[in-house]
């Protein structure tokens, strides 16, 4: 059995502009009343979150002194993942036909995303997804986890998921994160690196997948490609 393990963030829906929201509204909140800042585009501001450039960081060159620029990343922290802004989420150009072509192709496909139960859940009934993801082919955080870091918890994650599913003859995991990519080598899945989420090409390559794919479309297409190969 092929077995597809997909991040839900990058591969599957686009929270650029949600970010990007949260970035103006923070802007605005920690900026004095009379100083004049540097809001950027959205796509320079997307840009500098793909090279994992720190929130803080993202405040000063928006024009934020040292200490607007601390209280900046803090809002954003606790702004990003709360209502209303997921309403802003989207899905990633195709993913919706990736997913239909891996259901008709029956692999077994798991979302293992740092997304809460809740989060997850509204996701799913904006963009109708629940279709491609059984309740026991979902693994998130509950609403009450204390979260740490994404690169700590979601290794963790990965292991109480695979304690959980039936074994599978070839597993591959696809995200756009460094926790992607860490959770899967940590348990010895194969991992494919995809570029429609939050981190660009130089990000992804230091942590060294096995692959760096546009989109979740080309992570499947190599993945049918490959079973085809076997099956031959």
């Amino acid at each position: 059995m092929l077995r597809l393990i997909t991040d839900f963030d990058g591969p599957i829906v686009d929270i650029s502009d949600r970010y990007y929201r949260v970035y103006e509204l923070c802007l605005e909140k920690t900026r004095s009343q009379e100083q004049k800042v540097h809001r950027l585009s959205k796509a320079e501001f997307w840009d500098l979150k793909r090279a994992r450039v720190p929130e803080k960081q993202i405040g000063i060159i928006s024009g934020l002194t040292e200490s607007q620029a601390e209280e900046f990343a803090h809002l954003r922290k606790i702004t990003a993942h709360t209502q209303p802004y997921f309403q802003h989420d989207k899905l990633v150009p195709g993913a919706l036909t990736a997913l239909e072509t891996v259901q008709k192709a029956g692999i077994d496909l798991v979302v293992l995303t740092m997304r809460r139960v809740k989060e997850l859940d509204y996701a799913f009934e904006s963009f109708d997804l629940g279709k491609f993801f059984p309740e026991n082919r979902c693994y998130c955080l509950s609403n009450e986890y204390k979260k740490t870091r994404d690169v700590e918890d979601k290794p963790i994650l990965m292991g109480e998921a695979l304690a959980e599913l039936p074994l599978a003859t070839d597993s591959w995991m696809v995200g756009d994160t460094e926790a992607d990519i860490i959770a899967a080598k940590t348990h010895g899945i194969k991992v494919i690196g995809v570029l429609s989420g939050i981190r660009d090409r130089n990000s992804l390559e230091a942590f060294q997948p096995d692959l760096i794919v546009n989109n979740l479309s080309e992570a499947v297409n190599f993945l049918l490609h490959q079973s085809w190969k076997k099956a031959g």
